[in-house]
């Protein structure tokens, strides 16, 4: 079996396995399902070359799909916060998150113009998967977008409402696959390509463990700002440019999911999704205004309280504000190694009319960085 913490399921080397680890103790996994009954799935799209037929392709696209409870519970909702770094994109339910501070059913990723579809496809999946069991008058799931239209035909609509019952259906835990897969299918990164990514990290508080796990849909930031373990190193592959260099507007975005099964108030997860903001700056991401740099946290701890109308008065328990910190330095690990590995787990690709993303070298990535072969 492969050592997890070094490649994916399918063999593809991770940062781990390049002698690139980023501060703090990783989970088994070093993913997010290190959080008890939480769940990835994907579907992937890739089809067609050569030059763009808006309907037909090529296709570079795909849906993600993350559970925050084990299926048969995903309806009973979580704890949750969300920080926008940078608002040039979209995450939908974050009014009620504001509101309410929780939300139910999977969260889904996918590209930009597929973005409401996805979302309105969890939807429907719940009320098939719960056939008369499902609890809610209305729902609001989350979905979040990045944009792949550089590598993809987004204007056709290649994704289906089965493609996403797919991605759910399909969410296990254990490792999970990562790069060029579900929604990160189409996405860059820093001018290399990119994707999806994933990390946890341990804590330990009152004596008890816990798990703070990332994944991100990482789309963002100039060649020349990326920075690896506090090496700038963007310019050391200034010879290896993309086919029809992407205009600057589309150096974006990245969207971030943190999961922990610490038990959390809605506002402590709202300032544990700002931390992902210190884990794209390590990388060298600044928030550039064409990026959507939006971050979604959530517990699945305080389950017995949630959804519970009918009681007169509920109660939770929480780390205390003051003692947060060792969270906060989690979520910001995670997410700076969940972004490397969406860059590192990843080969060279070719889209719509051409337009070709270069995998970063790996051992000229050891090199400038100096890590020993």
């Amino acid at each position: 079996m492969n050592d997890p913490h070094r490649s994916t399921p399918s063999g593809r080397t991770r940062a781990r396995g390049l002698g690139l680890a980023v501060e703090g103790t990783p989970g088994p996994w070093n993913a997010i399902t290190d959080v008890p009954g939480v769940a990835v799935g994907y579907t992937t799209l890739i089809e067609g070359c050569g030059p763009l037929v808006v309907g037909k392709g090529p296709v570079r696209t795909g849906v993600t799909a993350i559970l925050p409870r084990p299926v048969e519970e995903v309806q009973t909702p979580v704890f949750a916060g969300f920080h926008s770094f940078n608002g040039n994109g979209e995450l939908t339910g974050t009014h009620y998150i504001a509101e309410a501070g929780k939300f139910a059913l999977p969260v889904t990723l996918t590209n930009t113009h597929s973005c409401g579809l996805a979302r309105d496809a969890t939807i429907r999946w719940a009320v098939r998967h719960f056939s008369g069991r499902f609890d809610e008058d209305f729902a609001l799931p989350v979905a979040a977008e990045t944009y792949d239209g550089f590598l993809n035909d987004i204007n056709g609509f290649h994704l289906r409402e089965e493609h996403v019952f797919a991605a759910i259906d399909g969410a296990v835990a254990g490792p999970v696959e990562e790069g060029s897969v579900g929604g990160g299918t189409g996405m860059k990164c820093f001018g290399f390509k990119a994707g999806s990514g994933t990390a946890s990290r341990l804590v330990t508080h009152g004596g008890q463990g816990y798990t703070v796990g990332a994944f991100v849909q990482a789309n963002f930031g100039a060649r020349g700002d990326m920075t690896v373990l506090g090496h700038r190193i963007g310019g050391a592959f200034d010879d290896l440019p993309m086919r029809r260099e992407t205009p600057e507007k589309d150096l974006s975005s990245i969207i971030a999911v943190l999961a922990t099964d610490a038990p959390f108030l809605p506002h402590q997860l709202r300032r544990i999704a700002q931390r992902a903001t210190v884990g794209v700056a390590r990388m060298g991401g600044f928030g550039r205004h064409g990026s959507g740099d939006i971050f979604l946290a959530f517990s699945t701890a305080n389950r017995a309280i949630m959804g519970g109308a009918d009681a007169a008065l509920l109660a939770a328990t929480w780390v205390p504000d003051e003692q947060i910190d060792p969270f906060f330095e989690a979520a910001a690990q995670a997410v700076e190694e969940a972004i490397l590995n969406a860059i590192v787990a990843n080969a060279d690709m070719e889209g719509r009319d051409g337009n070709f993303v270069p995998a970063i070298p790996h051992e000229r990535l050891r090199k400038v960085v100096g890590v020993a072969g």
